[in-house]
Parts: structure tokens; sequence; C-alpha cells
């Protein structure tokens, strides 16, 4: 005879009741659910995803009432879920902040500029440094809870203490002129998609041409093997890289400003001037390897070298990072 229990007066066999939401023990299970593996309904997923992130908003107080707050949008699932959950936070606990959304075109051919359309249709400006533009007092970005285990496995690779004292952090840039926050720093990237899937929200997901052979990719695999182990490992990592402790010994990089647009760098210029002038110039990998590179006529001729050594080696074994 099979067990059963009484739910809203009526008696249910086991089999049924392994089937309903262990949240709310009324509605159908539709998920298990990435982060916890629960089986829960559709509804009570919107409510726990949501208020996952209003406790993250809440605990770390990432915005005061009439802020202008910038959010980041590529036109893709995160920084679209992102745009959506602030807004329905926004008026559902009376943030009372005045939300606008932001995109950069970097020109990348059949990816930014398909991207883009889906951020028009989603009523998105496309405006370069428009934060300081349009006078934001913070910006806000859809780097979720696997982007940040991924930075912190990669600066652990590459002994960056400087990156890894710091990448997780849910705000930073707070001694710069406009902050920036993360309220998916504890969001699955997993459930992201599902929220995305069931609300029908319109996100652009294309990968990024340049993405598939970049280092952070191997991190990403690594992670995503992790995952499939146990989910709960992509928090560990992510928590481990918060306690990390410096060594008063260790001597940090010093914070300045790029000599030419006047942004925040530890170097005379920052990366993206470093870029522009290398597009400028013709040497669209200037900036980009591990060799320091001089934007002067010397600096030229090492980037032609560096770039016809990773020609090469691209071409006789496939591709490979700098």
């Amino acid at each position: 005879m099979d067990s059963s229990a009484a739910d809203g007066g009526r008696l249910l066999p086991s089999r049924a009741r392994s089937h309903l939401c262990v949240r709310c023990g009324e509605r159908k299970a539709a998920l298990k659910r990435p982060k916890t593996l629960e089986q829960i309904c559709r509804e009570c997923f919107y409510i726990v995803f949501e208020d996952e992130i209003h406790q993250t908003i809440i605990d770390n107080t990432l915005f005061k009432a009439g802020e202008r707050v910038a959010i980041g949008a590529s036109g893709g699932k995160d920084s679209t879920v992102l745009a959506y959950v602030l807004s329905e936070l926004n008026r559902r606990h009376n943030y009372g902040l005045d939300l606008f959304l932001l995109s950069v075109d970097e020109g990348i051919t059949g990816y930014r500029d398909d991207s883009l359309e889906t951020v028009k249709r989603n009523e998105i400006q496309a405006l370069d440094r428009g934060a300081a533009l349009l006078k934001a007092d913070k910006i806000v970005t859809g780097h979720n809870v696997d982007d940040i285990a991924e930075t912190v496995l990669l600066n652990i690779l590459r002994g960056d203490i400087a990156r890894l004292s710091r990448c997780t952090f849910i705000t930073t840039g707070e001694d710069g002129p406009i902050p920036r926050c993360k309220p998916f720093k504890y969001t699955y990237e997993k459930e992201i998609v599902i929220y995305a899937y069931f609300k029908k929200l319109d996100y652009f997901s294309t990968e990024c041409i340049y993405s598939p052979n970049a280092y952070r990719g191997f991190a990403r695999e690594f992670i995503k093997d992790l995952e499939r182990m146990r989910p709960r490992a992509i928090l560990d990592i992510v928590k481990s890289g918060e306690n990390f402790r410096i060594s008063t010994t260790t001597r940090m990089p010093e914070q300045g400003t790029c000599e030419r647009c006047g942004y925040i760098s530890s170097q005379k210029l920052c990366k993206a001037c470093v870029l522009l002038d290398g597009l400028n110039r013709g040497l669209p990998k200037l900036g980009i390897g591990r060799t320091k590179v001089g934007v002067g006529a010397d600096g030229q001729q090492r980037a032609k070298r560096s770039e016809r050594n990773s020609s090469s080696l691209q071409g006789k074994h496939g591709s490979f990072d700098f």
C-alpha cells in the first residue's frame, strides 16, 4: 500500500508528492534548481530568484534612494535579466532609483552590431562611457557567480595578487568617478538562463567570435566540470576568494589615471587607449600580449614582430593565448 499524506484536504500517493514543489507543496515542480537541486515550481523559482538578489542588494547597501544607476547592457542574458529584475525590485521595494540602460559598441562585426539590435529592442542607448556623460552615480553589471569564480581561479593561476585581493568585491571603483556593482554576485548562470526562458525575455545568445580560444574559456570549462560534480563548488570558490588575505609586506601596484583619457589605470596609458592606439596604427594585437609594448616607433616594431610570431604559432599549432 502506497504511503500517503494529507495535503489540502486530499490524500496524495508518494509518487505524486515527489513531483510537487518542495516549497509550496501545491504546484507541480517545473525544474530542479541548479543552485540547491530543489525541485520547485515556476512561481516559487521567480520568488526565490528575485528575493536572493534583493537580499544581496540590501545586505551590501548597493544603492541609495535617488541615485542614477546605469545598467551595463550587452543584449545578452545576464544584462537583460539584470535590467528586468532591477526594474521589478525597484518598483516592488521602492528603491527610489533612476534606472537607465547603457551599451558600448566595440565594433565587433557580426557580434556586437547584431547584439545591439537586441539592445535597441529593449530600449537601450549605445553610448561609449555614457555613464559619465549621463552623470550616473553607479554602474551595475551582470557579472554572475560563475564569472567571479572564473576570475578567482584565473588570478590564482596567474599569480595576480593585486586583482585576487579585489576580484570578489561586490562594489569596485569607489575611489574613482563611478563605482561599479554586481547584484548577481551570488546568482548562478544557469538560473539566469532559466529565468530568462520562463519569462520569455528577448536577449542575444551568439558567442563572441574571440571567446572560444580565450584563456578564460579553459577556466570556465573547469568550473563547469566542478559544478557537475558538486553545484556548491562555484559558491565555495567565490567564498574562498573573499577570505584570501594579502600580506601587509606585499607591495601592491599603485592606482593612477591614464595620461590620455584620465580614467583609472595602473599604467601611464589605460588598456582601452593602448588598444585604440594599436587599431589606429594597424596593430590590432597591441596591448593584448603579455610582453609590455611601447607606443613609440620601437614599440611599433616590437608589436609587428610579436604579431608575426603569434601568427606563425597559430598557423602551425592551432590557436594559443599570449
